[in-house]
């Protein structure tokens, strides 16, 4: 398997959105839809603003015991860590070991292009740089 050198290569492109007045049941329901586990969540200006995780929805609004029909997702999103399509993987892998962040959107020109996940690194890193990087990212030994 060819190693892959840059962001674009490893990312899925394209990602569905959620604008961040949404609700989380709409969240819940379009990841249901998409087969995905976190949507990135947009402003007004179209602008990628954070990403929102299932986990999100169940820590940040069920658990609390608040009710996901009234919970948008500007209420709940957290800080927007990204790379451009041009990052190197080890640049990409470096900011998801940093922040312990299991996806990663790739931004160009203020728009989102893509997601790298890690179902991405596992079809194109090798092996041994696959495990080190889930190492740290469980781990927290980043």
């Amino acid at each position: 398997m060819a190693e892959k050198n840059r962001a674009r290569d490893l990312m899925h492109p394209g990602a569905r959105t959620l604008e961040a007045h949404e609700t989380l049941d709409r969240a819940a329901q379009l990841m249901r839809e998409e087969g995905v586990g976190a949507l990135p969540v947009v402003g007004p200006d179209g602008r990628c603003t954070g990403i929102i995780t299932d986990r999100d929805i169940v820590l940040k609004c069920v658990a609390e015991g608040y009710d996901p029909a009234k919970v948008t997702a500007s209420d709940v999103v957290g800080g927007l860590y990204f790379c451009p399509p041009d990052a190197t993987v080890s640049q990409a892998l470096e900011i998801m070991e940093k922040h312990r962040i299991r996806r990663l959107p790739v931004i160009e020109n203020d728009a989102i292009i893509g997601m790298i996940s890690e179902a991405d690194l596992a079809r194109h890193l090798p092996d041994t740089q696959l495990t080190e990087f889930v190492h740290r990212i469980y781990t927290g030994t980043a």
